[in-house]
């Protein structure tokens, strides 16, 4: 005897409130962002995980909790301006170098970034330890290699960075008016490339341009 395929027309799939119920399981339970190709492996077949996914976002607008995009991922998270009534409950167990700091900026406003590349932002050498530390953390990872003499590797940030940022692409990052209301440039860097670490979409058009050490203090 051989075993039957299963025919989607006489198995139909679930109707779209049923699907949204699904995915709403499935989201609540993992303890990851989950990707759609992940979340329709656990849907039964026929079911249109996308649009049970933006009919769920919007039943949850506005809610203490709310569905959002993480990179090419979905979770759910507190709602941003709830973020404070968590603030007892969270625990700083590791504080980023100031080094750690300034490279994590520079992958996440020129990704992909080579390490040479890092240096010549940054003005001064990039240890492997600043590195390694950034992708311990996950977020940072190693991109595909430069089609260049050496091919060498590039460095871009994660879902989990945006996902602890709250952002949902890197296209989300502040822009340097907002970095500066802020209070996170303090230091500077010393390369020639530092002017171009930030893009100043929401300076005035009479501030002048950010010089060379206007951003980090020095080493």
């Amino acid at each position: 005897m051989t075993d039957e395929i299963p025919d989607p027309q006489r198995f139909p799939p679930p109707p779209l409130p049923e699907q949204e119920r699904m995915v709403e399981a499935v989201l609540f339970a993992s303890a990851e962002p989950m990707s759609l190709r992940e979340i329709a492996a656990r849907l039964p077949t026929g079911c249109d995980p996308a649009e049970a996914l933006q009919g769920l976002r919007a039943r949850y607008r506005g809610r203490g909790v709310e569905l959002v995009r993480v990179g090419e991922a979905w979770a759910f998270r507190t709602a941003a301006d709830l973020g404070f009534l968590m603030q007892d409950s969270m625990v700083e167990s590791r504080r980023l170098s100031r080094a750690a700091t300034e490279t994590l900026a520079i992958i996440a406003y020129h990704q992909p970034v080579t390490r040479a590349e890092i240096e010549e932002i940054r003005g001064v050498a990039v240890s492997k330890g600043t590195l390694d530390q950034l992708i311990e953390l996950e977020w940072v990872r190693i991109g595909r290699r430069r089609q260049t003499p050496g091919r060498p590797v590039t460095f871009v940030v994660t879902e989990t960075f945006l996902d602890h940022f709250g952002l949902e692409s890197a296209r989300d990052l502040p822009g340097l008016a907002e970095l500066r209301a802020a209070g996170l440039l303090e230091s500077r860097p010393v390369g020639p490339l530092a002017p171009t670490l930030f893009r100043d979409e929401d300076a005035d058009a009479d501030e002048p341009e950010a010089l060379p050490g206007d951003l980090f203090e020095d080493e």
